[in-house]
């Protein structure tokens, strides 16, 4: 049985919890108990040290635990600074310092995002009298070198890791124990919806919940589309929106429906072949062939398209997104018991800036019906 532990943001919030103890009382804890809001739940994360930095301001330091999430943030120190301010200003304000990402596309604001700023801030007013107010500033030592290992920065999150989720619990993603949860979750919305949408991760949740789409409706497969997509269908789903980053999304586009890097990848091979259909010149395919990322494939398209006004972004994905369409519905009727699948799937992918990059015309229409 995979244990399950907690988000970076529950162990920030623990971090700033015992150090606002500290502030109030001059005393270390041991445990700062946390309400996780999503789940409606009490964490209690063990704090490795408390000091007091002034007289009105401290340091405490936790480690974070993923549980057996293979989650490259497993034991590294997570340090809040709580200092009390006077004058105008909410009654918390949370800050990023070191190790806590940027936003490229939000003016460099820290990447500390709405369940993180909802869980710090409510735990914490808790304990605030009437008049006081703090400043809490999160520090990941860590976080810009554990950042080169993420991709962060095709997100446009730079110099650091970031405080991202909608719940407390960190679950081991890539386990036959997650998948089940998964399966159970879409049972759950299956039995209430005929329309759902699937998203690969935190950064397609978050966009879907902007966009207005009912969260009932949106089911996390993490990698495992293949299963999940099979098991939509045997519930007798009828329509689903692929919802997700281009760089991970495209794998469908060449069969691949379990998305996990290390098991297959055909990236930077399912462009070019894209590219080279629609007759994009060998020089440019050959860039796209040797990009390091799907990012920068996107991104010398885009240069392409400005300098010579052409449509090359455009024409690449609105064939890539088709193609995603049909190769879903061909994987799910070869895992149909009539051999012929009756479920309507469309696809939508977004960027490094969580914008809409390419809708497929069933993607469109499916959108338009959820919003």
């Amino acid at each position: 049985m995979s244990r399950s532990g907690y988000t970076l943001p529950v162990f920030a919030c623990g971090a700033a919890v015992a150090a606002l103890h500290w502030l109030r009382n001059h005393q270390g804890l041991t445990v700062a108990a946390i309400d996780l809001l999503e789940p409606a739940q009490i964490a209690e994360i063990p704090i490795e040290q408390v000091a007091g930095i002034s007289a009105n301001q401290a340091l405490a330091i936790t480690r974070s635990d993923p549980g057996d999430n293979l989650d490259l943030t497993k034991n590294t120190p997570v340090w809040a600074v709580v200092e009390f301010y006077a004058g105008e200003g909410e009654a918390v304000i949370i800050q990023g310092g070191e190790g806590i990402g940027k936003q490229l596309n939000d003016e460099g604001k820290a990447a500390i995002y709405g369940y993180a700023q909802r869980l710090l801030t409510e735990n914490l007013q808790r304990l605030l009298a009437p008049i006081e107010k703090i400043k809490v500033t999160i520090i990941l030592p860590e976080g810009r070198s554990l950042a080169l290992r993420t991709s962060n920065s095709a997100f446009g999150v730079v110099e650091g890791l970031s405080l991202l989720g909608t719940t407390g619990i960190s679950q081991p993603l890539s386990t036959p124990d997650q998948l089940s949860a998964f399966r159970a979750d879409l049972e759950a919305k299956a039995s209430q919806f005929t329309t759902l949408v699937f998203c690969i991760g935190e950064n397609g949740l978050d966009l879907c919940h902007k966009l207005g789409i009912n969260p009932a409706q949106m089911v996390k497969t993490a990698n495992w589309l293949g299963p999940m997509l099979v098991a939509a269908d045997l519930l007798g789903v009828k329509e689903i929106l692929l919802f997700g980053y281009h760089g991970k999304l495209i794998k469908l586009a060449g069969g691949i429906f379990h998305t996990h890097h290390h098991l297959a990848d055909g990236r930077r091979e399912i462009l070019t072949s894209h590219c080279s259909i629609l007759g994009l010149p060998s020089p440019d395919i050959a860039t796209i062939f040797q990009s390091s990322t799907a990012e920068a494939a996107l991104k010398h398209l885009r240069i392409l398209d400005q300098a010579t006004g052409s449509n090359w972004v455009h024409q690449v994905y609105s064939s890539i997104a088709e193609t995603i369409d049909i190769r879903t519905h061909e994987y799910i009727s070869s895992h149909n018991d009539q051999g012929k699948a009756l479920i309507t799937c469309g696809s939508i992918l977004f960027d490094r800036d969580r914008q809409i990059l390419i809708k497929s015309k069933t993607g469109g229409i499916l959108l338009e019906k959820l919003c």
